[in-house]
């Protein structure tokens, strides 16, 4: 297997993004600041990417609810068992760190869920966009607090919650 790596920027509604796949083209990282050249080690190919640019196009539209992607992200055991849990929040759908640390059978860990939450390489297509303080609040988010509130909304109005974010 090769170590190549492969980069192209990703267009949206919400912003330039970019992601990265591996030579087998499972999404290794996704860029919520829109890297404007390619990373070191990678190699500039929009091809290996098309895939996720059109599933990132659905979900502007609203027509795409759940990413359909090899996830190939690294981390520690406990990142990853966080990461799987993000992976399972419904579009439209927000739940507390502490939420999180109940599913993963610990549940006086929030602050450790949040740690790995914002660790979470693959942003918008792992959700983390989706976990929110435990009194409603929008709290820290790789891409920042206007766009974790623009995804949070987005998602609301195409499962019909229009009277608000976290109903």
């Amino acid at each position: 297997m090769s170590d190549v790596l492969y980069w192209a920027p990703i267009a949206s509604r919400f912003g330039r993004f970019a992601a990265i796949v591996d030579a087998m083209g499972r999404l290794v990282h996704f860029d919520l600041h829109g890297a404007t050249a390619a990373p070191i080690g990678t190699r500039e190919d929009r091809a290996a990417v098309a895939d996720i640019q059109q599933q990132v196009y659905e979900y502007d539209k609203g027509t795409r609810q759940r990413f359909d992607v090899v996830r190939a992200a690294r981390g520690t055991p406990w990142q990853m068992r966080v990461w799987d849990v993000l992976w399972e929040i419904p579009y439209g759908a927000t739940w507390s760190y502490g939420a999180l640390a109940k599913v993963l059978g610990k549940p006086g860990a929030a602050r450790a869920v949040g740690l790995a939450n914002g660790q979470n390489p693959i942003g918008l297509i792992v959700p983390c966009h989706r976990v929110i303080g435990a009194d409603g609040s929008l709290t820290g988010y790789g891409g920042g607090l206007p766009l974790k509130r623009a995804l949070l909304t987005h998602e609301a109005l195409h499962v019909g919650r229009q009277g608000g974010l976290f109903d």
